[in-house]
Order: structure tokens, then sequence, then C-alpha cells
């Protein structure tokens, strides 16, 4: 059964393939967000970005984060889910400006559509 930290780590690894999939099998097993179990992973990136992700698939679908969301905090540095972004200024520019803002508070920066299709 997929996790949240599956998706934390497709996303820092920026493989949106894989980071879909994992996205449609999560929604498939929790259409309630708010029931998504806390990550189990002890490393605090793959924390900030699985509770950056849940919080925006709530968004999405209009529901409310899972609770153990409030506990976790940002990363230390800015991270482009998008790697172009890391190379394309103007890319990057516009992620900082238009990212989502369960994303953007965890300093993770994507499109303003990331994940829209959830």
């Amino acid at each position: 059964m997929v996790a949240i930290h599956q998706l934390a780590e497709a996303a820092l690894r920026r493989d949106t393939i894989q980071l879909r999939a994992l996205v449609h099998e999560l929604l498939s097993v929790y259409p309630d967000v708010g029931n998504v179990p806390v990550p189990q992973s002890t490393d605090t990136r793959v924390q900030a970005a699985s509770a950056a992700l849940a919080e925006l698939l709530a968004l999405r679908r209009e529901q409310n984060p899972p609770p153990w969301c409030e506990r976790v905090g940002a990363l230390e540095e800015p991270f482009y889910l998008l790697a172009s972004a890391a190379r394309m200024r103007r890319l990057r520019e516009q992620c900082e400006r238009e990212s989502p803002g369960p994303l953007r508070v965890r300093k993770l920066y994507a499109p303003a559509d990331f994940l829209t299709f959830a």
C-alpha cells in the first residue's frame, strides 16, 4: 500500500511520472486526504515534502489536511520540484511567485498548476 512518504521521496527526486502515479494510488486508498497517516520517515526533508503534498491534495479536493501536518516545519533550503526551474531563472521566479501555498510555506516551489489533475 502506498504511503505519503513515497510521494515525498518521488517529489524530492523530481520524478513527476512516479509522483503522479503514487498520487492516484494514494487517493484511491485515502479518498479523504485528512486520513492519510503520518509519514514513516525520520528525514526532515521527506517530512516537510509529505506535509506539503498532503496539504496540497487536501486543498485541491476541498478537504481538511491530516492533523499531523501542523507539526511539520519547512525545509531549510528552497527546493524546486521541477529540475528545469533550478536552471532556468524565469521559470524559477515564476515558481517562486505562483507556487501553491501549501508548497511555498515549506519552501517547495512548483508551477501553480502542479498536480492539478488530483
